[in-house]
């Protein structure tokens, strides 16, 4: 008898943990740099290659970093919201233009337009690396001290907009 429980206890705690992890919503994965200072890089701009992006340049304003790339399909459902969401002028955002080539990147922007206040070239990946993306889009709120409060994995929604990132944008717009 005794020689059962114990396969039988692990196999319960193997469903309970399947149960468990069966009910987490795998675009929420908790991002150890919440709370931290956004990784700090110098990149050159997409658009001017002579000209270098740093988050140094954000301090003492509440921006947004979204990375995305031409050869992402998701990017093309979510582009259009930050079109929108620029237009209304709710936070500066800069692009980050991830593992692509700088040729299609500019490409894309063109053809489908602009929302960022300026796009950082990260051809290698490092940066992206660096804020722990696990693919694109993915999108960071940083505040004014250069904090990181907020990862969206998958594309901005409208919902993403009123439910999290303007509330979240106004109360550190206060602070």
């Amino acid at each position: 008898m005794r020689r059962f429980l114990l396969p039988l206890g692990i196999f319960i705690g193997l469903v309970i943990f399947l149960g468990i992890g069966l009910n987490l919503n795998p675009k929420e994965v908790p991002s150890p740099l919440i709370g931290k200072p956004a990784p700090q890089f110098s990149l050159t701009s997409l658009s001017d290659p002579s000209k270098v992006i740093s988050p140094k340049q954000m301090l003492g304003q509440v921006w947004m970093l979204n990375v995305w790339a031409s050869w992402c399909v998701a990017c093309r459902y979510e582009h259009p919201i930050l079109i929108e969401m620029a237009k209304k002028s709710l936070v500066p955002i800069i692009g980050l233009d991830y593992k692509d080539v700088r040729a299609d990147g500019l490409n894309w922007l063109a053809q489908f337009g602009n929302p960022y206040q300026d796009s950082a070239f990260d051809e290698d990946g490092r940066v992206g690396i660096d804020y722990g993306v696990y693919g694109v889009p993915e999108t960071f709120l940083i505040d004014k001290q250069g904090i990181i409060r907020l990862k969206h994995i998958g594309p901005i929604t409208p919902e993403v907009i009123t439910q999290k990132l303007q509330p979240m944008i106004l109360e550190l717009n206060r602070g």
